[in-house]
């Protein structure tokens, strides 16, 4: 990672990165089977930013980056994409959402191109694709280590590398911003640092990037803010806090359970 371009550097280079947001949530309120698990988080994520959005088990990470995407309806506030409404925006080619590791086939048998096409589908007409879709398909693959593997079944794949896979669908579709849940979540070490690396390279080329994380881990040198969340509202929002102790170790998976009320964290790890 030392080849890593600093967040300072980016923010002194990137133009507009203090412009309007690309995501923007305010107020927002959502529920799980009439349990409120969002009350009134404010987030948002500017062009080009890498954002963390941290918080124990059950503080309503994934429930807020999947009322982005519209899979959980909201009960208040507003969410913008891009400055438009979410409820009338339609260029979803725009943003690329990995959710947390599955089997990227979704028990369908199917090749790893087959699934990472699947992601540029909202890029092509009436599904066909053409010579410049299978071009983005290979370079997603290549990206993210999975050239070799264009042909495999992805139940023959590992979890690190059905990550991956997930990734590349993502990518395939050339999205201006990510949202990844949990990428790291229960991936080997090799992998993390794979991942790592084509985030870096998503980052340089100005992609914003929205991330759901128990910790930082190899991708601390790319975060420029940190979003924590506590029962459902904002804990913290500012600079990434520094790993310390064991969390800091490479290859350090957080498995510990957490407790039901957690106190605030200071050295940015919510255990």
């Amino acid at each position: 990672m030392g080849d890593t371009q600093s967040k300072a550097e980016r923010s002194a280079t990137e133009p507009g990165r203090d412009g309007d947001p690309v995501i923007a949530l305010r107020g927002v309120t959502a529920e799980l089977g009439s349990r409120p698990v969002l009350r009134g988080i404010d987030l948002t994520v500017h062009r080009g930013e890498v954002v963390a959005l941290l918080g124990a088990n059950g503080s309503g990470k994934s429930t807020a980056v999947r009322t982005v995407i519209g899979q959980v309806p909201v009960t208040g506030g507003t969410i913008d994409l891009f400055g438009v409404p979410r409820e009338r925006f339609r260029d979803w080619a725009r943003i690329g959402y990995v959710p947390q590791r599955t089997t990227a086939s979704g028990g369908v048998p199917a090749t790893v191109t087959e699934v990472v096409s699947s992601g540029r589908l909202a890029r092509t007409r009436f599904g066909l694709l053409r010579r410049a879709d299978r071009a983005a398909v290979r370079s997603a693959l290549e990206r993210v280590g999975m050239g070799d593997r264009a042909g495999d079944p992805v139940d023959a794949l590992s979890g690190g590398q059905h990550q991956r896979v997930l990734i590349a669908r993502a990518l395939a579709a050339e999205p201006e911003v990510l949202i990844m849940d949990e990428p790291m979540a229960g991936v080997d070490l090799s992998s993390q640092e794979v991942l790592a690396s084509t985030l870096r390279d998503q980052v340089a080329s100005g992609a914003s990037v929205l991330l759901v994380l128990h910790e930082l881990g190899p991708l601390e040198p790319l975060i420029d803010r940190a979003v924590v969340l506590r029962e459902g509202c904002v804990l913290h929002d500012g600079p990434p806090p520094r790993a310390v102790g064991q969390h800091a170790l490479p290859g350090h998976d957080h498995v510990h359970p957490h407790t039901a009320h957690p106190e605030p964290v200071r050295t940015g790890l919510l255990s």
